[in-house]
């Protein structure tokens, strides 16, 4: 457990994972640390990574199906003698609920994960060492956040490089292109962790959903993904509200639910450090023009920034289909690749072009 902040930089209690590898690291300079922000997981507590990694798939009775599927890709960088920390983010294994995409809460909390994990006793990560973030989905949002913000927030961190994969640089772009599709439900973890950081936008959304719409709120605040996705994946969210308008509508049509929405971007600020953003136009969970213009306007300010296009087809839309080869392409071959080559001093290539 480490000390973090919330979005609005109240301390607070965050969980995470340090994962000290055997094999040593034989690159260029001291062992290099990567801070892994983790896809979507869920909104319950047992869907919290420090307890998913050790699970691959399991069972709760609270949160329903369980799966550590971002195992492989840290195994993979811990046998490049890469040292790893995982947090659990805001609210996921401690008290509240967790604030899904909330791209400053979340950076907030991976590069705090690294400025812990370079002072846990009896590790061999050094403590002034390269500091890598590394992120797909909902970690892609996050690690680029964190790309974004390491700068002002932890000056004394030796970012390198960061990795992006298909994140949502925008919530609002990313619930209108999600809306019915098998991650319609997960909106009910953005609702909750809205509820949670801004108390007041409680009484706006219980107006406005219906009973339908209460219900999924209550389910997903216990679910992890697999179970959202099985009970409201396909759903469209105006089946949820009063009015018959699309929960980004109903969130738009109040000044309090609109300005918070408004918050929930990355691109405030280029990364100091070389960033890679993967994205993938067959991606049917997360829109990739957001993260595509976000890069175009970090490139007019100097950034080294590098955007890495999906070949992959496009292929039964509304199933996460895209989504998911994406991941397995970008994530777990594309990126680490391109991380360790900034632990290793290489120049970057086609930046910016």
């Amino acid at each position: 457990m480490y000390r973090s902040t919330d979005m609005n930089h109240t301390p607070i209690a965050v969980t995470g994972t340090v994962l000290d590898p055997l094999l040593p690291w034989t690159g260029r300079g001291p062992r290099p640390l990567v801070s892994v922000a983790v896809g979507t997981q869920g909104e319950g507590d047992e869907c919290a990574p420090s307890k998913t990694l050790t699970t691959p798939v399991g069972l709760s009775s609270s949160a329903g199906i369980i799966a550590g599927y971002e195992i492989v890709v840290i195994n993979w960088l811990l046998a490049q003698g890469m040292a790893v920390v995982v947090t659990d983010y805001q609210g996921l294994g401690t008290p509240g609920l967790h604030t899904w995409l909330n791209p400053t809460a979340e950076a907030h909390a991976v590069i705090d994960a690294a400025r812990a994990a370079r002072h846990v006793p009896g590790t061999r990560i050094p403590a002034n060492g390269p500091v890598g973030f590394f992120g797909y989905s909902q970690g892609g949002q996050a690690a680029a956040a964190s790309g974004q913000l390491a700068g002002s927030y932890a000056p004394e961190l030796h970012v390198v490089g960061t990795f992006s994969g298909d994140g949502p640089f925008d919530d609002r772009a990313t619930f209108e292109h999600m809306d019915g599709t098998i991650a319609s439900g997960y909106v009910g973890y953005f609702l909750n962790g809205m509820i949670a950081d801004e108390p007041a936008t409680r009484k706006v959304i219980e107006r406005g959903l219906n009973t339908a719409g209460k219900a999924m709120l209550r389910a997903t605040s216990t679910q992890c993904i697999f179970t959202t996705g099985l009970r409201f994946g396909g759903v469209p969210s105006r089946t949820w509200t009063t009015t018959g308008q699309s929960i980004t509508q109903m969130l738009d049509s109040n000044p309090l639910t609109r300005s918070y929405l408004n918050k929930m971007r990355v691109g405030t600020a280029p990364p100091q450090a070389p960033i890679m953003v993967a994205v993938g136009d067959n991606d049917d969970v997360v829109p990739s023009g957001p993260a595509k213009a976000v890069v175009r306007q970090w490139c007019a300010r100097g950034a080294t920034a590098v955007l890495n296009r999906s070949p992959l087809p496009t292929l039964a839309v509304g199933t996460g289909a895209g989504h998911i080869m994406n991941l397995v392409l970008q994530e777990s071959l594309t990126g680490p690749t391109w991380l360790r080559d900034r632990f290793n001093g290489i120049p970057v290539r086609n930046a910016c072009v």
